[in-house]
């Protein structure tokens, strides 16, 4: 892939600003022999460049000057809410060096499997990209991982991929990490604990009958109290004669 940058002379906050304010996005490259050169893009074909994956995981083409130089995407700075690229950076490529670089997976066969297709089971992606060691003539753009193998019960690890020719692996201590795991969706065979909590959900109404029938005998021990409130409430009546 192949873009077109153009040599920076100013530096600095304010000169970057004015350059976003007419359509230019400041960038950087360094690595290499050379020293680091400031280097300034066309935003529109920055940003139509960036929303394609091979922008991010190939060694790309810098033309700049009619001289035409390999780099490597390394950082991009993007505006909190506005669709504005603030600054990037590329690494000069060494065709002798080995890169450390992050490519994505690309997943299919997933809905051919018996996992799938006949076991009522989903396909979890649980890594999307990993890290890889490489020649720069030997970065792939992607890795393909073919899931039509997948059953229920299982899982995809790392050491079930082929790897492309002269790529190896960065697992920072993870020796087998899990790439995707089988998961089941409902309609499974009831286990131990669900086949027990329907007799614990029928022996609740039997529990919560004895509050109900101690609640039903409450009103007739109140009874008698209420059947003497009125012979209270007489007294006084029988007693205002013998005031006048």
């Amino acid at each position: 892939m192949k873009f077109v940058a153009f040599e920076r002379a100013k530096k600095g906050t304010g000169a970057s600003r004015r350059l976003r304010i007419t359509g230019r996005t400041p960038g950087i490259v360094y690595g290499g022999a050379s020293q680091p050169q400031q280097i300034e893009i066309d935003h529109n074909a920055l940003w139509h460049a960036i929303k394609k994956e091979a922008f991010h995981a190939t060694v790309l083409d810098m033309e700049m000057d009619g001289k035409v130089s390999q780099v490597l995407l390394r950082d991009l700075q993007m505006h909190p809410f506005k669709q504005l690229i603030l600054h990037i950076d590329f690494q000069r490529v060494d065709a002798s060096t080995k890169l450390h670089m992050k490519v994505p997976l690309h997943f299919s066969g997933d809905e051919n499997s018996p996992a799938v297709k006949t076991e009522n089971c989903i396909a979890n992606h649980v890594i999307t990209e990993i890290e890889i060691a490489c020649l720069p003539a030997d970065l792939p753009e992607f890795i393909a991982v073919d899931l039509s193998g997948l059953r229920k019960g299982t899982s995809l690890h790392l050491n079930d991929v082929v790897l492309p020719k002269g790529v190896t692996v960065v697992t920072h201590g993870k020796n087998n990490p899990v790439l995707v795991s089988v998961v089941a969706i409902g309609g499974g065979e009831p286990t131990a604990e669900t086949a027990a909590t329907p007799a614990a959900g029928a022996a609740a109404p039997a529990t919560a009958a004895v509050p109900a029938a101690a609640a039903g005998k409450a009103p007739a021990a109140k009874a008698p109290a209420a059947a003497k409130a009125p012979a209270a409430a007489k007294a006084p009546a029988a007693k205002a004669p013998a005031k006048k």
